[in-house]
């Protein structure tokens, strides 16, 4: 009988959507022998520069036969640290990429993690992005990076990576749902920091309110410890609209979406915009700026002026009028991406 391919799995931040996307590909091809390292989605600048450190006594000595690194780990380092892993085929998987994440007003700017990840793609196989606009985006980065660097940088780096890099989706799974459908329901399921820009949100929904339209309220997705200051406002202003307003299990959180005829984002940072594909596939009509991985998914009568509240007003005003249908996202499905993972975890 043959023994099973050994592919390792590092994951060095362990974010709601690391680790279902690391729990996906583990239990859906079950054919391969996983070894999963992850750490906790905290701390961001010690864990990207800093897992090889915490992973420095927990790297096996056998080697496996493929590594699966995203690009929060910094492969380099490792394989530098742990010889025997040299020559061994690694994936690098950008969920992410540090050229293009905006910094918020209590980080400092900083060109190491830039570095890591620069690193990492060189030091593997082949490298992964989950949209084109991560593609792109990390490109035109790493081409701004090199020209600004004094000297002795070499010409064909970013040749070098093009030549191994493809685009990979992290996969998600149908929300079906026998709920019928709320048609002024709108729903906010994103993360209430600051590149997610709610105060857009807030805005829109003033705007929105002014046209005497009525309507409603799910506001879901992880909050701070210390509330934001659009979230508290939309409390104040429109309480009497709100219907949920936490974060809530995954069994609700499913019915929520099924329930939301329109879902809103007005990010300042997205790479492949997870929970919007999920609120899709249970039928909510986006609501999207005309920015980041958008711009391939969904067509253009669904999307805004980036930043615009009252663009983004207006349409949810057109929606709620017209019961708008939504779009197609079945190419971001686990059915339809399995053959793809299948087929780069087996060439490796």
């Amino acid at each position: 009988m043959k023994n099973k391919k050994i592919i390792w799995l590092l994951s060095a931040y362990q974010s709601d959507s690391h680790a279902a996307w690391a729990n996906w590909v583990t239990e859906t091809f079950t054919d391969f022998n996983w070894f999963k390292l992850e750490l906790p989605g905290r701390h961001f600048r010690w864990r990207i520069r800093g897992n090889p450190l915490s992973w420095l006594n927990k790297i096996p000595q056998e080697k496996p036969d493929l590594i699966l690194a995203t690009s929060m780990v910094d492969l380099a380092t490792i394989k530098g640290l742990h010889p025997h892993l040299a020559n061994v085929n690694c994936l690098y998987y950008f969920h992410e990429n540090q050229f293009a994440y905006p910094v918020g007003k209590q980080q400092h700017t900083s060109v190491d993690p830039q570095m890591v990840q620069l690193y990492g793609a060189l030091s593997a196989n082949k490298i992964l992005f989950n949209s084109t606009f991560n593609h792109d985006s990390f490109f035109n980065g790493v081409n701004k990076l090199l020209t600004q660097l004094p000297d002795e940088v070499p010409e064909n780096v970013i040749t070098q990576l093009k030549l191994k890099s493809d685009i990979l989706p992290v996969a998600i799974s149908e929300i079906t749902s026998q709920e019928t459908k709320n048609p002024k329901l709108i729903l906010w399921n994103h993360r209430w920091e600051y590149d997610k820009a709610p105060q857009v949100f807030l805005s829109a929904l003033k705007n929105l309110s002014a046209l005497n339209i009525d309507f409603q309220l799910a506001l879901l997705g992880d909050r701070p410890a210390k509330k934001t200051s659009s979230l508290i406002q939309i409390e104040k202003e429109f309480s009497d609209k709100i219907i949920i307003n936490q974060k809530v299990s995954k069994q609700d959180y499913k019915k929520y979406l099924a329930l939301s005829s329109i879902v809103v984002s007005t990010a300042i940072h997205e790479f492949q915009g997870l929970s919007m594909l999920e609120a899709v596939s249970a039928g909510a009509v986006p609501a999207v700026p005309d920015d980041l991985c958008y711009r391939e998914q969904y067509a253009s009568e669904f999307r805004y002026k980036a930043g615009d509240s009252h663009a983004l007003a207006e349409k949810l005003f057109n929606y709620l009028n017209t019961q708008a249908e939504a779009p197609d996202v079945s190419y971001w499905y686990s059915t339809s991406l399995r053959k793809k993972w299948l087929h780069v975890l087996t060439e490796q």
